[in-house]
């Protein structure tokens, strides 16, 4: 980051001469179509909503929405019996430089192009031919992939609610429909504090990411300081297969890289928001960077001190949840093991509040191309709330909806949200396919305040590499034999998705989907 950029971020300025040059809406520089509220990032029509995250917030919101260590303390439990501590380690490792490659990838393009669209304007302005087909496509994944996100994190906390009740109170019966009512509690709050309380984003953000990072010392120093010690070898060579019913050790490793996966899935949250941060330009490519890398940090420092300090192996996978078991462990209180386990859920509902705000961006900006079905309705954006409202209403039900599915079948709902890894993976891997094509045919992009440098194209291919390796591994089969309940719906589902998205295309999205508009230095 330059002096130059410093100084804008930390002033509050706008884009210097050499930015608003080559950031265009048909003919007007950035600096002027922002300043007189024109400019939007997914299209040239006049600005709906109001420019006011500021640069600390946009960072928070990208930490947040990540929340790797949190996601990963309640997700451990599948990387035990599927690779054990040599996956989630290198593992670690991998996905650390790989999702730090995707996150590179995605701000360069940022840089380029701050769209609320993100993936499916990218796509569609880069792609070598068909642009709309490529446009249809990338933004139903997209949209279907972010939908599918919203409904993780109210499971991830009602989960943790119930047994945590079950932990204090153990002659307490866990039913689906109880978790289903916390689910619709959850899904509440955030939805109409987005409704009524957008203003109040920038302080929420910082307070949400300062306890991010308050949160992440304090279990560190927590487990370090009373935990009972693991070995080196079982940390770092140890590598478990069998338990799944799968011996190959390839596979059980490849399993256990998917817990790890997870946890930095998600980085394009904030570009969704592309239209209510001051100088997107600048900050979305640098709010990406920054949360890539320190969750990546984070993430691996949390899997050493975890595995450190697991105690009982047995007795902590076999709990409804085990990250209850490795602190009682640790601090032999039922009172201070509550409190601790509560805090990744405050921070899980933080980003249950980013999901909700970037989401409804994202299908406010896809229905103003015509890519929805009812695009007028949900393109709507309420004049005096100044925000997407029907989106943010579709948002809503459909995850009221996914909530009864955990009722019907707690499997094929952990199928469903299991897609966002999955479903995102897909949506990175087009744009930055694109974008390397061109740089690989010599003619690259007009570079905004941010980009890779020579090692461009094979950082590109890097992270393409690595999400085509995650996509492979997402519908894999988890445990062995393959039963109606245990099967990986991840696969056949998005397949569905794809082929509905083609013949949606075929059928009316070819004349109905308009390719949004970009800067002329696409």
């Amino acid at each position: 980051m330059t002096d130059r950029e410093i100084s804008m971020i930390m002033n509050d300025m706008k884009p210097d001469d050499n930015y608003s040059k080559t950031l265009r809406v048909g003919e007007v520089p950035f600096e002027d179509v922002e300043s007189k509220g024109v400019y939007q990032a997914d299209g040239a029509n006049p600005q709906q909503l109001q420019r006011y995250i500021r640069f600390v917030a946009a960072v928070n919101f990208s930490c947040t929405i990540l929340c790797s260590w949190e996601a990963l303390a309640v997700t451990f439990q599948f990387a035990l019996f599927n690779g054990g501590p040599a996956s989630m380690v290198y593992g670690c490792i991998l996905v650390g430089f790989g999702a730090t490659a995707v996150g590179a990838s995605l701000a360069e393009l940022a840089s380029i192009d701050p769209t609320v669209g993100a993936q499916y304007r990218w796509s569609a302005n880069l792609a070598p031919f068909a642009p709309k087909f490529w446009g249809l496509i990338q933004g139903w994944v997209t949209v279907f992939a972010w939908i599918m996100a919203c409904a993780g994190p109210p499971a991830i906390i009602a989960n943790m609610m119930t047994a945590l009740a079950s932990f204090c109170h153990p002659d307490y019966e866990v039913k689906n429909w109880h978790t289903m009512l916390i689910m619709w509690g959850l899904i509440c709050v955030p939805f109409f504090f987005n409704l009524y309380f957008r203003q109040l984003l920038n302080a929420f953000e910082i307070f949400g990411g300062l306890f991010h990072f308050l949160f992440f010392l304090v279990w560190i120093i927590v487990l370090v300081t009373l935990a009972r010690r693991s070995t080196t070898d079982y940390v770092f060579k140890t590598l478990t297969t069998g338990v799944s019913g799968w011996n190959n050790p390839g596979v059980c490793w490849g399993l256990g890289l998917l817990t790890v996966t997870f946890p930095l899935s998600g980085a394009d949250a904030v570009l969704h928001m592309s239209d209510e941060v001051k100088n997107v330009q600048v900050r979305a490519p640098h709010s990406i960077l920054i949360a890539v890398i320190s969750n990546a940090v984070m993430l691996f420092a949390f899997v050493i001190c975890l595995l450190f300090t697991i105690g009982d192996v047995q007795t902590v996978s076999a709990a409804p949840l085990p990250i209850i078991e490795v602190f009682y462990g640790a601090t032999h209180s039922k009172a201070g093991t509550v409190i601790l386990v509560t805090m990744p859920a405050l921070i899980l509902f933080v980003a249950l509040f980013n999901a909700f705000a970037s989401v409804s961006r994202l299908v406010w900006a896809f229905a103003k191309d015509n890519g929805l079905p009812f695009s007028k309705t949900f393109a709507y954006v309420h004049p005096k709330l100044m925000l997407p409202l029907n989106a943010l209403g579709l948002i809503g039900v459909i995850s009221f909806l996914l909530s009864i599915v955990y009722v019907i079948s707690s499997t094929a709902f952990n199928a469903i949200i299991s897609l966002q890894t999955m479903a995102l993976s897909v949506s990175y891997c087009l744009p930055i396919c694109f974008v390397m094509i061109r740089k690989i045919q010599g003619r690259p992009p007009v570079y905004g305040s941010y980009r890779i440098g020579k090692l461009g194209v094979l950082v590109n291919l890097f992270a393409l590499l690595y999400l085509i390796y995650v996509i492979l591994w997402m519908p894999f089969p988890t445990v062995l034999p393959v039963t109606a309940g245990n099967f990986n719906y991840a696969g056949p589902i998005l397949g569905a998705v794809l082929v509905g998205a083609v013949l949606d295309y075929v059928i009316s999205g070819r004349n109905r989907f308009h390719v949004p508009v970009a800067p002329k230095r696409m």
